[in-house]
């Protein structure tokens, strides 16, 4: 097994058993390392962890163990048999995130289950590198109707080719995700990440508990929580055409009848609109991927905030999310006072929110909390 010698910044990290190792806390690569080859890190002589390592990514090394031992089949398999087992407390749901990623302990892999159909991602040159003995445990664990590979952009980063395509049996294309009740349509192939929007799964329900009669939507993607809250009225408001006709026909599975879909930029409905509602939902994408990104996703939300505080009535909930690591609780803490004072109201928090269970946060892997949120309710 081929070496990497760490400096003593990444020392320190792998002490704190941080997994992403960079390039700059790396002293030297011993020899001729491929892309996603699985290396020994050292630091004075000593071995420090096991990791992929990637001479061509930002992300140099990813930790898979921080004892000297072997990589192999066994390996994989005892690594997605715990990740099953940790998730067998998701009940009410025919669908959930199997493995995810480094917080599972193999960096990069990503794996949903729609009942038999499973959907694969593999997001590092180390796992892509694995890609046929996971694809044949997953067979012989899980034993699925069909395995699809979804590739996802970050794959480029890495190195590697981006080709989606079915690598064992046969995969649903149109599947109806079942949760807590609720029925929701899917295109497993074509849809944003692997389908659905699993993570949320646990904050539409939580929120669904503050009845509202009437409901803004914003960003609704599905309708997923204008849909549980089952308000008297629920308006959605959704930027794809494509997901605004699944909507409609989410609404039909749960017998939502009165209800209006408006296929158009959230910011501009933000403009014009007057209705007012006692449950407003803001779920935007990833305004900031990256930490250079945050200025404007700060102006962006506040922008958001603001305006659905001047729609929402006295004692209305709004529920308010960021799906980036750059913006967690306290960032949406200090927005949404500053949004509360522009719009002349106080803010209680009733609830702070995140990712589903089956979406792990691990201490020592920060990015793993990814999706943040707050339940707050306007006093006037």
């Amino acid at each position: 097994m081929k070496e990497v010698l760490l400096n003593h910044k990444g020392f320190d990290k792998i002490k704190n058993h941080l997994v992403w190792i960079y390039n700059k806390e790396i002293e030297k690569l011993q020899g001729d390392i491929k892309n996603g080859e699985i290396c020994r890190l050292t630091y004075k002589n000593n071995t420090a962890a096991i990791a992929f390592v990637n001479p061509s990514s930002k992300i140099t090394a990813r930790v898979l163990s921080f004892k000297d031992e072997r990589i192999d089949r066994d390996f994989i398999k005892r690594r997605i048999e715990s990740a099953i087992k940790r998730r067998s407390h998701i009940k009410n749901t025919n669908s959930l995130r199997l493995f995810h990623s480094d917080a599972d302990g193999l960096s990069g892999l990503v794996v949903d289950r729609y009942s038999d159909n499973l959907i694969v991602s593999f997001d590092s040159a180390g796992v892509d590198r694995l890609k046929n003995e996971i694809i044949e445990t997953l067979v012989e664990l899980i034993k699925p109707k069909g395995i699809y590979k979804k590739d996802n952009p970050i794959r480029k980063k890495e190195g590697l080719t981006i080709e989606s395509q079915t690598v064992y049996g046969k995969i649903d294309n149109e599947f109806i995700v079942e949760e807590n009740g609720r029925r929701f349509t899917t295109n497993l192939k074509q849809s944003q990440k692997s389908g659905f929007f699993l993570d949320q799964r646990d904050n539409r329900l939580r929120v669904s508990h503050y009845k509202a009669e009437r409901v803004l939507d914003l960003f609704a993607h599905s309708g997923g929580f204008g849909i549980y809250l089952n308000p008297e009225f629920a308006k959605f408001v959704e930027i794809s055409a494509d997901a605004c006709s699944k909507i409609e026909t989410n609404c039909s599975l749960n017998g939502i009848k009165n209800y209006k879909i408006i296929n158009g930029d959230v910011f501009d409905f933000l403009k014009n609109e007057t209705e007012t509602y006692d449950m407003i939902i803001i779920d935007p994408p990833a305004f900031a991927k990256n930490k250079h990104a945050v200025k404007g996703a700060f102006k962006g939300l506040k922008y958001l905030l603001t305006n659905s505080l001047n729609l929402l009535e006295e004692n209305g909930h709004l529920a308010v999310f960021s799906c980036s690591h750059s913006i967690g609780f306290k960032q949406l803490l200090e927005l949404s006072l500053s949004s509360s004072i522009a719009a002349g109201c106080k803010l209680e928090v009733v609830e702070l929110l995140k990712q589903a269970s089956d979406h792990p946060y691990m201490l020592n892997i920060p990015t793993s909390l990814y999706l943040t949120g707050l339940l707050l309710k306007k006093i006037t």
